[in-house]
């Protein structure tokens, strides 16, 4: 499986940005995304990779961390292997590396079985 997460940038604090993570099987591997429940983390320098929000394999639930529940909203379009993560109102503590995660419906990087190369997003203030 491979990932690739797309659509960080930089913009002020009260903006927005939409997240795509794009999902792609090796050549000759059987890969389904909607049989797997996704998620979204972040990294910022200095820090662990922190939980953001996932998303139930048929998109009938999510989870959000308190820090970003009201301004985030996680989906999913399985017909494209994709999953969004829209993101308002945006502050300056969100700047960091966002990376996609599939396998896992928790707070926790161990639930989660691979992970693609994260994309930068940085809001000022």
């Amino acid at each position: 499986v491979q990932l690739q997460a797309s659509g960080g940038g930089s913009v002020q604090a009260g903006g927005s940005l939409r997240l795509s993570c794009a999902a792609s099987r090796r050549a000759g591997s059987v890969f389904i995304m909607s049989d797997y429940n996704m998620g979204w983390f972040r990294q910022a320098p200095g820090k662990e990779r922190e939980f953001v929000a996932a998303v139930k394999w048929d998109g009938s639930a999510t989870y959000y961390a308190d820090s970003v529940e009201d301004r985030f909203a996680i989906s999913r379009e399985n017909a494209k292997n994709t999953i969004l993560l829209q993101m308002d109102n945006l502050k300056p503590e969100d700047t960091a590396v966002y990376y996609c995660g599939i396998g896992g419906f928790s707070r926790s990087t161990i639930d989660y079985t691979y992970w693609g190369p994260g994309t930068q997003v940085t809001v000022s203030s």
